[in-house]
């Protein structure tokens, strides 16, 4: 007999400007959510704008859940975020991949 147990989650979608000017409403709202206990699940699907502070905040955001032991993973980047990441120095998906944890086609 198999029991299906799921671990507690938090999501917060993004909203669609993750730009400079937007970014201390975004740094609330995942603040807001990191201080819940349990996975904390970013969906990064409406992104329309996005900087390098935006992703100087997801890196952060993941690195702190990695070090107290609380998984975050993003989901969906949209294509803007995409490209900021390029952008940014993320030359590949493969390089991506490493310094964002994902979950990709419900896994």
């Amino acid at each position: 007999m198999s029991s299906d147990v799921t671990e507690p989650k938090w999501s917060l979608r993004l909203p669609a400007d993750c730009s400079i000017a937007a970014i201390r409403s975004v740094y609330d709202l995942i603040r807001e959510a990191f201080g819940r206990q349990d996975r904390l699940e970013i969906d990064c699907s409406s992104v329309d704008k996005a900087d390098v502070t935006s992703i100087q905040l997801l890196l952060s955001t993941a690195r702190t859940g990695e070090a107290q032991g609380r998984p975050v993973v993003l989901t969906s980047f949209s294509q803007s975020l995409r490209n900021t990441l390029r952008r940014a120095g993320f030359a590949s998906d493969a390089m991506i991949d490493q310094h964002f944890p994902q979950k990709k086609d419900g896994t």
